[in-house]
C-alpha cells in the first residue's frame, strides 16, 4: 500500500504577504539610504570632520564637476580597460588550466601542486618583483588584475569540475555521449554554478589590484586620480575615487548576477523568506 503526501498548502493570505520581486529590490535600497542620510547629517553637524570625511552632497558635486570637464571620464575608461584587459588574460589562463587539472590526471598533477604553492603568496606584495619583471608601465598594472583575478577562477572552476557526480558522466557515456559530447551536457552544466561564483570573487579581486596598480607611477585611471587628490588633501576627490571603484564593483557583480540567472535557469537555489 503506497501512501501519497500532499504539497503544503500556502494560504492566500500568506502569499500576499510575500513581497514581490520589484519589492524586495526597494527594500535592498532602504539601508544604504539610511547610510547616505545618516553620514549626510554627520558630516553637516559636524561629528564627523569635513577636511577628513566630507559630506556624501560634496563628493557628488566633485564628481559632477569632474564629469563635466570630462577628466573623471578619461581616468574611468583608462581603468575599465586594465581592468577587463588583465580579466581576460588572468581569467580566460585560470578556466584553460582549472580545466586541464580537473580532467587530466596528468594536468592535475603538472599543474596544481605549483598552483596550490603560488595562491600562498600574497599577489600586492609581488609589486617589487613585478616592477623588476615588466617594468612600471601598463604591464604592471594588468599584471597586478590578471594575477588577482586568476586564483579564484581557478580553484572554483576546479572545484566546480571536480564536483560533478562521476555517476551523471557515467550515464552519459552509457547513453552513447562521445567525450566531447559529455563535456557539454555534463561536465559544463555541472561546473557552471561555481565557474560564476569564481567569476565574481575575481572581479572583486581584479578592482583591488588594480587600486594598487594605478598608484605606482600612473599618469590616468581612478588611482591616480587619488594619488594626485592626496598630494593635494583632496579629500573629496579621494572618497569619489573609492566610490567609482565600489560602484564599479558592484555594477560588475550586479551583471555577473543577471547573467547568471539567465545562464541557470535549470537550477532553483534557496530563496530567503
Amino acid at each position: 500500500m503506497t501512501t501519497t503526501v500532499d504539497p503544503p498548502v500556502v494560504s492566500r493570505s500568506t502569499a500576499a504577504r510575500r513581497p514581490r520581486a520589484g519589492q524586495r529590490r526597494w527594500y535592498r535600497l532602504i539601508s544604504p539610504i539610511v547610510l547616505l542620510v545618516s553620514w549626510e547629517a554627520a558630516a553637516r553637524t559636524g561629528i564627523l570632520p569635513p577636511e577628513k570625511v566630507p559630506a556624501p552632497s560634496l563628493v557628488a558635486e566633485t564628481g559632477w564637476r569632474l564629469a563635466a570637464d570630462g577628466e573623471l571620464t578619461t581616468h574611468l575608461l583608462d581603468s575599465l580597460t586594465r581592468a577587463l584587459i588583465g580579466l581576460g588574460i588572468g581569467g580566460s589562463l585560470a578556466v584553460v588550466l582549472a580545466a586541464a587539472a580537473a580532467l587530466l590526471r596528468t594536468g592535475d598533477n603538472a599543474i596544481d601542486p605549483p598552483v596550490q604553492m603560488a595562491r600562498m603568496l600574497p599577489h600586492l606584495g609581488l609589486v617589487p618583483l613585478l616592477i623588476i619583471w615588466v617594468g612600471i608601465g601598463e604591464e604592471l598594472k594588468i599584471s597586478l588584475v590578471a594575477l588577482g583575478s586568476f586564483f579564484p577562477l581557478y580553484f572554483n572552476t576546479y572545484a566546480g569540475i571536480r564536483d560533478i557526480d562521476q555517476r551523471l558522466v557515467e550515464a552519459a557515456k552509457t547513453c552513447g555521449l562521445n567525450q566531447w559530447e559529455r563535456l557539454r551536457h555534463v561536465v559544463l552544466p555541472g561546473a557552471l554554478p561555481s565557474l560564476f561564483l569564481g567569476l565574481r570573487l575575481a572581479i572583486g579581486a581584479g578592482w583591488l589590484s588594480l587600486v594598487v596598480g594605478e598608484q605606482v607611477n600612473a599618469q590616468t585611471g581612478i588611482g591616480f586620480l587619488m594619488m594626485e587628490a592626496r598630494e593635494f588633501a583632496q579629500t573629496d576627490v579621494v572618497v569619489l575615487g573609492l566610490v567609482v571603484y565600489a560602484l564599479l564593483g558592484l555594477l560588475s557583480d550586479v551583471l555577473i548576477r543577471i547573467l547568471e540567472r539567465r545562464t541557470l535557469t535549470w537550477r532553483r537555489g534557496l530563496q530567503a523568506t
